[in-house]
């Protein structure tokens, strides 16, 4: 219920302060951010309204065609990794407007914090604000740009990276160089880490100091900068006993594990939020989670030592599965014409991901030793009848089950056969901890991972497509509005 409170509140609080509103007023006419609970106010905005779990989920070799009957526009064409031409929940117009609109509220608050004459009391709004800026634009170039490689990080096309509020209803806006944008992002976070807090009544809801901390290490990690991703984490240490509890989860009744999955208590959860969204009615879709592909990615003899993974899926609609991680709170806007609009429990960050990004870390500094105990402890939280008397992690063991094996992983770093072998295995167990949120789609980037989609008609493959390394559709291309307002389109 306390959930359930909390999430009306933020949605009157964003309907109030819609950002779109906002910024559709011309500068006189809008509501002056004069005051520190007005800045505060707007900050519930800065972070996106919309999510991209299905649209990288869909892009991703989690999924599978069932060979429904029905499907929609979107699920294809993410799946055949074209541009979408549909705007709606859960498309990549969508996300990106959203993103943009979390921008131009972090943006607005610094500028009032600005005009307020930046006091001090108001610095944990203004590391907030830094961390969202820094975050919805992290995920836009993340998505609409190609990986981050620094040896062309500055020729290739980025996004463009907004600091100023808007002051004209249809600005024009050139991309950034990948490189600019990353370096923006990283001015951000270090300006925002000064003084993000976690004193709020509801941290999980904020960039509280975790949160700050977890994103920071996803950003170092894409960037490659071992030694940031190991001082942001070094507060969880070798055994963190904040990782998500699956015995407890599991024995959830199985009415409440979504709402379990991303409820604010849980310790595991860093940055939670409610996007309009229906990404927990995606087993609707064709190209989707199949039973047989997530027996195959978590079922037993599938990882190290053999045993299935501790999530069960939760609903099957035809071939298709449902994770239990999706809580769907439904506000209507008419009862009686059963109108209103779906919002999704969501965990953006998590002490699960940051544990994970530590011990890749250890492996890239060549701390084989430690990563191996963490990933033997992440492990033990993970799988199902874990035995710590047998269930041991060796070096030969990770190295047998995970071979390198020539041009598969190909980062724009070097990685020796035994630190493929051992990224292999922590690339695997980030697939299986994030099943359907969509992060599997960024170690596909990262990596330049094959990907092979196969349509299928009464069995048969009918289409073989593949994204092959350096694809050129590994960018998404730039949605049609904001390609038609001037923004240079990605190459194809």
């Amino acid at each position: 219920m306390k959930n359930i409170k909390i999430t009306l509140s933020l949605l009157i609080l964003i309907t109030l302060t819609s950002c779109d509103d906002f910024l559709s007023e011309v500068p006189d006419n809008r509501t002056q951010i004069d005051t520190p609970e007005k800045i505060s106010e707007l900050l519930v905005t800065a972070y996106p309204d919309r999510t991209y779990a299905v649209i990288a989920e869909t892009m991703s070799d989690n999924v599978f065609d069932s060979e429904m009957a029905a499907s929609n526009i979107d699920n294809a064409q993410s799946f055949n990794w074209e541009m979408q031409t549909q705007f709606g929940v859960d498309t990549e117009g969508d996300f990106w407007n959203s993103c943009y609109r979390a921008i131009a509220a972090a943006n607005q608050a610094l500028v009032a914090i600005d005009e307020l004459g930046n006091p001090s009391s108001l610095n944990p709004q203004k590391g907030e604000a830094l961390f969202a800026r820094a975050y919805s634009h992290f995920m836009l170039v993340s998505f609409w740009s190609q990986r981050y490689n620094p040896a062309t990080a500055a020729t290739d096309l980025g996004i463009p990276y907004v600091t100023k509020p808007e002051t004209a209803l249809l600005a024009q806006y050139k991309r950034n160089s990948v490189k600019e944008v990353f370096d923006f992002i990283e001015q951000d976070i270090t300006e925002g880490m000064k003084y993000v807090t976690s004193n709020y009544k509801e941290p999980k809801y904020h960039f509280n100091v975790q949160a700050a901390k977890a994103f920071a290490s996803r950003f170092y990690l894409v960037k490659g900068d071992w030694d940031k991703v190991l001082e942001y984490s070094k507060d969880l240490g070798s055994e963190p006993t904040n990782l998500r509890d699956y015995d407890a989860f599991n024995a959830a009744p199985s009415a409440e594990k979504e709402i379990v999955y991303s409820r604010v208590e849980n310790p595991t959860n860093l940055l939670v939020a409610y996007p309009n969204s229906i990404a927990g009615r995606g087993y609707v879709n064709r190209f989707y989670l199949s039973a047989n592909r997530a027996d195959e990615i978590l079922g037993s003899d599938t990882y190290l030592f053999g045993k299935p993974w501790l999530i069960y899926t939760s609903q099957f609609y035809e071939n298709n599965v449902l994770m239990p991680k999706f809580y769907e709170y439904f506000k209507y806007t008419n009862v009686t014409a059963g109108i209103g609009e779906p919002y999704t429990g969501t965990v953006l960050l998590s002490n699960d991901e940051f544990f994970l990004n530590r011990i890749e870390a250890h492996v890239m500094k060549n701390q084989l030793s430690e990563a191996r105990a963490e990933l033997q402890y992440f492990l033990g939280t993970r799988i199902e009848d874990y035995d710590p008397s047998t269930d041991i992690l060796t070096e030969e063991y990770i190295v047998d089950t995970y071979p390198a094996v020539a041009n598969e992983f190909t980062p724009f770093y070097a990685l020796t056969p035994l630190q493929t072998s051992y990224i292999k295995a922590i690339a695997e167990a980030r697939r299986r901890d994030f099943i359907q949120e969509g992060m599997r789609w960024f170690d596909i980037k990262r990596f330049d991972l094959v990907v092979t989609h196969n349509t299928v008609q009464f069995g048969q493959v009918v289409r073989n497509n593949v994204l092959t390394k350096g694809d050129k559709r590994r960018a998404l291309q730039i949605p049609q509005r904001a390609s038609d307002n001037g923004i240079e389109k990605n190459p194809r």
